[in-house]
């Protein structure tokens, strides 16, 4: 058998131990219940701009695409991103790897998130690691990850299912991506873990992202706290998309981004930072942080520079 010339970590010396030594800083009865009569948003007008243009996409039969960090899930928030599956107010939910690291452990065992400052001397926990057998079977359907999970949730009937953003994708028909980065999550080094298996599933719900992306003419793409991989994943998928319309002589260009985080953005930061130092019409130059902070460079300013109707920025 041919091997490489490196030695490689033994994944067979791991020790896993268990949740319930682990305990959990989300509990499923903490995902907070939907709001009765939310609070009214007349406030604020970036919200209401971006809800009026979800509002309208979705009449259009346009799509909405949104994409979230994993703290959405650990704030417990689940069921307003499940609600909004089910009015069919967004047609695609995309996450990383611990979004649905996360949704799993809530739907299987009632629990989720660790306090990584006391684990970081152990962290690997036994009944995590079913997730890698759902990721075997998904690839061998030809399934993405998001797909498979739900599957896997509904079909076994996990106790926590009203609260998995991946079962309510299954039962709704609404695609659940997920786009993971291997070695970001801990079951990637898991003896059960099968590269391969991992790497398959996850392409298969980027192109499911990307054939959403190529419908998002008068659409809707949301980012609400992904830093890395939203950004990086929908400039990609926009690129594709982008290549395949400029050759039948058409254009994505008339949509509506947001983005929902704690970053404070400059007051002229429909602007955009630029190559340039700061002044010259640019909020930032490369000497500043902020010009290295995606969502604002890549799905505000750069995606949207061409005519889209409006790009709004709300913390």
């Amino acid at each position: 058998m041919l091997m490489g010339r490196y030695e490689e970590f033994d994944r067979s010396t791991l020790q896993l131990g268990t949740l319930s030594d682990r305990g959990s800083d989300l509990n499923a009865d903490s995902v907070l219940a939907l709001r009765v009569s939310p609070r009214s948003t007349s406030a604020n007008e970036p919200l209401r701009a971006v809800a009026t243009a979800v509002e309208e996409a979705r009449q259009q039969e346009r799509p909405v695409v949104l994409m979230i960090g994993g703290h959405p899930i650990k704030l417990g928030l689940s069921r307003f991103l499940i609600d909004l599956m089910e009015r069919e107010f967004i047609s695609l939910l995309a996450t990383n790897g611990a979004g649905l690291i996360h949704d799993f452990e809530l739907a299987a065992y009632g629990g989720t998130s660790e306090d990584v400052a006391k684990w970081i001397k152990f962290g690997l926990w036994k009944e995590t690691g079913r997730l890698n057998e759902v990721v075997s079977e998904a690839a061998c359907r030809d399934e993405g990850f998001g797909e498979g999970l739900g599957r896997y949730i509904e079909e076994h009937k996990l106790p926590h299912r009203d609260i998995s953003i991946a079962a309510a994708g299954w039962r709704c028909g609404v695609p659940v991506t997920c786009h993971i980065s291997i070695g970001s999550d801990i079951v990637h080094g898991y003896p059960n873990c099968d590269g391969a298996a991992l790497g398959k599933v996850s392409h298969t719900d980027f192109l499911i992202f990307a054939r959403q992306i190529q419908n998002l003419e008068g659409g809707v793409f949301l980012n609400i706290g992904s830093a890395v991989t939203g950004p990086e994943v929908y400039l990609k998928a926009l690129s594709m998309a982008r290549n395949v319309a400029r050759q039948k002589g058409e254009t994505i260009t008339d949509f509506t981004t947001a983005v929902f985080d704690v970053v404070d953005l400059p007051e002229n930061w429909q602007d955009g930072p630029g190559p340039r130092p700061q002044g010259d019409g640019a909020s930032v130059g490369q000497t500043h942080p902020l010009y290295y902070y995606r969502p604002w460079k890549t799905i505000l300013c750069r995606t949207v520079a061409d005519g889209s109707r409006r790009w709004i920025q709300t913390s």
